[in-house]
């Protein structure tokens, strides 16, 4: 059996008889990188090809409207740029809400083929920027899991991340969000700080300065970097491995890293006043004391720096607390962040924020998650730590701490999911790649022992060709099936966009829904220029940007307030919401309705979180989520369901005709797909509301608010 292996090894390379070793290594190498890299970029097109070159989701529209808006305009007019169709009647200042990285790389990849006459339109590029990056992932992959071990090591690595499920699912064709760039960025700053901290060299410290520089313009996990690579000196100091080199390396990336960041608009003056930074502070004078402690020690003898020793960390420590206690209690050192509280705490969200809670991917992660993102990683994860323990260095004492500390924020928030999978890929690279040469290794040898009759066999590993001959088959053949999950997973739950929605037909053929796109067209060709539409938070990008009317709220929810206002008016009876109205100028009110298609996103599904925020604050302490349920605690939209949900405006807006309607054979009338009931309440009229538009499958319904004079009161 071994002797066939060899014959087929040999039969595989009998091709390149005539390049050397090191060129035929070569050449391996640039081609496994090329087919993964191409792999990777292949793997995120199932979108385009399925449905056509289009924006997914919600915030790639916000972004998607930014970047054309700088290609037109150019960058002074977008930093100064002030949007008066979002937030209405508040507005948003653009350029200093952003982090501006995403729009400016796609920017200048627009002019850059411009210049060179290939036409290109900038919706393209931003389509198509998420999987070129993956493909630059793929390369900065290989090169740090080479770092942190081998090239081997490297190459599984790099085919791994190519088609991981838990990236993709932010980096697929249309999905123009700032993860998009944001983990190449990541892991470019983490392959320069491993470089820098091996070598100890300024150069490589300026250049992972430079990539955190770019990671922090394009999103704002740029946190969890330098808050990661302080962790990593300051258990450096504490296991004895401190040395001239660290030294360097992070002073080098702290100090250049900190005023690259500040030039950021959005970013500004947080790295020095803000708690989620002061870890990075706080290490980098850790390092000036224990260097001058060390330039001390060689001057003084033992005795004489031992006293001076405690004396200097008795008053350090006092005057440090002091003054963080001081700048803490007058402002000038801001509190952790709700988002970072919720990170430490899963409950805290729940408990005190619920507009954070409410967004799906701030939820905790279900196991099946993580089998489902990561299939085979899960289980090669820790063969790869073992491997890294085994030969304990400073870089994978970093890679160590980077896939703890993953696994746990990935387990409190499905989104970071997505910080998880590069470094399960590392790792799960290393793991396989170890394995793999030291099980092939005794396959080599067994077969020179069996071909020497000098040698006897090792009575102490029996069967030793062939169980490595299982372990090498067993890796291949679940390589194989990761390969085929990815795929699967990503043409399947991946990348549908949300915009344009499809499902089979009785027949097995497919129906596109496309009502998103028809309301907004609907609402840029019908409206006035000047109308404000009210809407939950979760389509206010959307409108904006295909529908080109002004909104009261959309997805950046940085006032808690406003939308509050909107939940409110969507949880109270037609006079308390019209009042409402008024004050907030709308004109037109538009509501997401699945009961007829089965649609589950639609707003009677939110809408317990409209009532949560629109009672969080002062104005809204009249609305009781309790109200809202039935006597034994349920949420129905039956004859059974609360008198106060069968009466409330996002009530009678999503059901209003739909009692005339039938759904589905065999059932009555207004039977709700999705809830899997029928409505109780039927027979009303709208007071201040006259229906405007509703799309062909009833997903979007737009009304228009009446004036005071036609209240019908």
């Amino acid at each position: 059996m071994e002797t066939e292996v060899l014959k087929h090894v040999e039969k595989v390379t009998s091709w390149l008889p005539r390049l050397s070793h090191d060129k035929r290594d070569t050449l391996l190498k640039f081609g496994v990188l090329a087919i993964a890299a191409v792999l990777s970029f292949a793997t995120r097109l199932f979108s385009v090809l399925r449905f056509e070159s289009v924006i997914h989701e919600f915030d790639p529209y916000f972004n998607y409207r930014t970047t054309r808006y700088l290609t037109e305009n150019g960058f002074y007019q977008f930093h100064n740029w002030f949007d008066d169709r979002a937030w209405y009647p508040l507005g948003r200042i653009i350029g200093g809400t952003i982090y501006p990285g995403l729009m400016v790389t796609s920017a200048a990849f627009y002019h850059v083929m411009n210049y060179f006459n290939m036409t290109i339109d900038i919706r393209d590029v931003c389509v198509f920027l998420a999987p070129l990056f993956s493909s630059f992932t793929t390369i900065v992959t290989y090169h740090l899991a080479k770092e942190l071990r081998d090239t081997a090591s490297g190459l599984v690595a790099a085919a791994l991340i190519s088609v991981v499920p838990g990236y993709i699912s932010r980096s697929v064709a249309g999905s123009y969000d700032n993860e998009g760039i944001a983990i190449f960025c990541m892991l470019l700053t983490y392959l320069m700080w491993i470089k820098a901290v091996k070598t100890g060299s300024i150069y490589y410290g300026t250049l992972c300065a430079l990539a955190y520089f770019y990671m922090v313009s394009s999103w704002g996990g740029y946190v969890f970097l330098i808050n990661l690579i302080p962790l990593h000196v300051l258990c450096l100091m504490i296991t004895g491995r401190f040395s001239h080199k660290i030294y360097v390396a992070y002073s080098t990336v702290y100090c250049l890293g900190t005023v690259l960041s500040m030039q950021i608009s959005f970013v500004g003056f947080q790295p020095v006043h803000t708690s989620e930074h002061m870890a990075a502070l706080g290490v980098f004078g850790l390092c000036q004391i224990h260097s001058f402690v060390d330039y001390v020690r060689s001057k003084l003898s033992a005795e004489a720096f031992q006293k001076l020793f405690k004396t200097v960390v008795i008053a350090v420590a006092g005057v440090t607390l002091a003054i963080g206690t001081v700048l803490t209690v007058t402002g000038k050192v801001s509190p952790w962040t709700g988002r970072f509280y919720s990170l430490l705490d899963p409950s805290y969200a729940k408990n005190n924020i619920p507009i954070i809670a409410s967004v799906s991917e701030h939820q905790p992660t279900a196991w099946s998650s993580f089998y489902f993102d990561l299939q085979m990683l899960v289980f090669m994860f820790p063969v790869g730590l073992y491997f890294c323990f085994k030969e304990l260095t400073d870089a994978n004492i970093f890679i160590i701490m980077y896939g703890v500390t993953s696994i746990y924020f990935a387990g409190v928030m499905v989104r970071l999911m997505l910080v998880l999978a590069p470094v399960m890929c590392i790792l799960s690279g290393i793991g396989i790649s170890a394995t793999l040469q030291n099980f092939c290794r005794n396959m080599v040898q067994c077969s020179k022992e069996q071909k020497s009759t000098k040698k006897a066999t090792d009575q102490s590993y029996p069967y030793k060709f062939e169980v490595s001959f299982s372990v090498v088959a067993i890796l291949g053949l679940s390589l194989g099936l990761y390969g085929f999950h990815c795929v699967w997973v990503t043409a399947e739950a991946y990348s549908s966009p949300s915009i344009v929605l499809s499902a089979r037909s009785g027949d097995g053929g497919r129906i596109i829904f496309d009502d998103f796109r028809e309301a907004y067209y609907w609402l840029r060709q019908n409206t006035p220029e000047d109308a404000k539409v009210m809407s939950w938070w979760d389509y206010g990008y959307q409108i904006t940007a295909m529908a080109n009317r002004t909104i009261l709220v959309d997805n950046n929810t940085w006032n808690n307030t406003h939308i509050s206002r909107v939940g409110q008016a969507m949880s109270s009876t037609e006079d308390k919401a019209y009042e409402i109205m008024r004050e907030l100028d709308v004109n037109y009110v538009l509501v997401i309705f699945g009961g007829l298609t089965g649609y589950s996103s639609d707003d009677i599904n939110k809408f317990l979180w409209m009532v949560r925020i629109g009672g969080s604050t002062d104005r809204g302490s009249h609305i009781k989520e309790n109200d809202y349920y039935t006597p034994q605690g349920e949420f129905r939209v039956d004859k059974q369901g609360s008198p106060v949900l069968l009466n409330c405006m996002m009530y009678k807006m999503c059901y209003y005709k739909f009692g005339q309607v039938y759904t589905e054979a065999g059932k009555p009338s207004g039977y709700d797909r999705v809830r899997n009931v029928e409505i109780g309440n039927k027979d009303f009229e709208l007071d201040v509301l006259e229906e405007a538009y509703t799309t062909e499958h009833w997903l979007v319904r737009i009304y228009k608010v009446k004036d005071y004079e036609n209240r019908g009161i």
